[in-house]
């Protein structure tokens, strides 16, 4: 399985979701610092949901990383996150 397909999956499964989109920028990235080669080191995520809700950013950025597991956050060179309710 992808990492896109793991990080979409892991968020799915732990938070209420009303939008998620994963996006794999490595492309982008081809030869910089934190490519490893693989194409999966550069991700930007777009995720609505209500659990977030009078949470603060790093709040929710702490959920979303609880959510994907440190393993995964940590094969991750790049990952952005777009979050709100």
């Amino acid at each position: 399985m992808s990492k896109s397909a793991k990080i979409h999956k892991r968020l799915s499964d732990a938070l209420s979701i009303t939008t998620l989109d994963v996006r794999n920028d490595s492309a982008k990235h081809h030869g910089h610092a934190g490519d490893d080669g693989s194409g999966e080191s550069h991700f930007h995520v777009t995720l609505r949901s209500p659990d977030f809700a009078g949470k603060s950013r790093i709040a929710r950025h702490r959920l979303v990383h609880k959510a994907m597991g440190a393993e995964l956050v940590a094969s991750i060179h790049a990952l952005s996150l777009d979050l709100d309710v």
